[in-house]
């Protein structure tokens, strides 16, 4: 039987292409590669450019998905909403889509922050605003600290400063699990159906083999993931009282049962009266998928709040 999501991502790719996205790999260093979707507003100037008229500039766009899929698989309806007015770059975390590294280095979400740090300015970008959903957000909180040149304000959905172990505790209590690799690392089919329960507001009915051909396909380099995973929590102390200097907006599905309201609203505490927290009903912690027109539509006036100025 054909693999229906291997058919989907294959015609999502075709898709991407086809508004404009390229796919590029980008060396970090030996042995390191990030794979990045980036589209091209180059196009749309070609007549200005013709008239020695200066091109216009798109603000630059960075949107890290979450622990599942991968980047354009996440970002699809928002690369879609987006791509006009931004110019966007979708990168794949290390060991996801065509991201990987041959280091023995730990991979923690600041070696992600140090590598996608390092391929933006390789790709010519000299600042930019960053979206993070879940652990995207721990990435993008590690970029937006220790890059504060490179990155200019942040939209973070359904994430933390850093996965402290009491959060991490708290938070698998809420969903009924004892570690982040049993629940995010499925090894049943039935695993990958409560793994998607758990991170919707109401995950609409599937066949048994649509998740069954999510299983053989979202879940590769098993090891790497688990280490990964394994690295993420940090014990309470070692979680830095960072004071960002940059403008950061969070934007939460209200039915978010890995990190709720109570979550996010100790975020907003945390970061400064600045911090705007805005809330979407009948979402759960895969916003940008689950409800999309929603979500772009809030995430639109955000960014034009924050946009970098040129």
């Amino acid at each position: 039987m054909v693999n229906t999501v291997s058919c989907y991502m294959s015609i999502l790719h075709k898709m991407m292409k086809l508004v404009g996205m390229q796919s590029k790999d980008v060396e970090i260093d030996q042995g390191t590669v990030i794979h990045f979707w980036v589209n091209n507003n180059n196009d749309d100037n070609d007549e200005d450019n013709n008239n020695n008229n200066p091109k216009k500039k798109h603000p630059p766009l960075v949107l890290i998905h979450g622990f599942a899929g991968d980047g354009i698989l996440t970002w699809q309806f928002q690369v879609l909403a987006l791509r006009k007015k931004y110019d966007l770059y979708i990168p794949d975390l290390l060991f996801f889509g065509g991201s990987y590294t041959t280091s023995d280095t730990k991979i923690t979400p600041r070696f992600q922050a140090d590598c996608f740090a390092k391929g933006l300015r390789k790709l010519g970008v000299e600042k930019c605003v960053v979206v993070g959903l879940s652990y995207g957000g721990f990435v993008g909180f590690q970029m937006a600290e220790h890059y504060p040149d490179l990155v200019d304000s942040m939209v973070v959905t359904g994430s933390v400063l850093a996965l402290s172990e009491s959060i991490s505790s708290k938070a698998l209590e809420r969903i009924g699990f004892n570690s982040w690799p049993e629940y995010l690392m499925p090894n049943s089919v039935e695993g990958v159906k409560v793994l998607l329960d758990k991170a919707s507001y109401s995950f609409p009915w599937m066949p048994k083999v649509f998740f069954k051909h999510i299983f053989e396909v979202m879940f590769g380099n098993r090891k790497e993931r688990v280490a990964i995973l394994e690295a993420l929590v940090v014990k309470d102390e070692h979680v830095t009282n960072h004071q960002f200097r940059q403008r950061i907006h969070l934007l939460w599905g209200n039915d978010d049962k890995i990190f709720n309201m109570e979550v996010a609203n100790n975020l907003k505490e945390r970061l400064g009266a600045e911090t705007n927290l805005q809330v979407l009903k009948k979402a759960g912690h895969l916003a940008p998928l689950e409800r999309p027109c929603a979500f772009n539509k809030c995430l639109k006036k955000l960014l034009d709040s924050l946009a970098i100025a040129y």
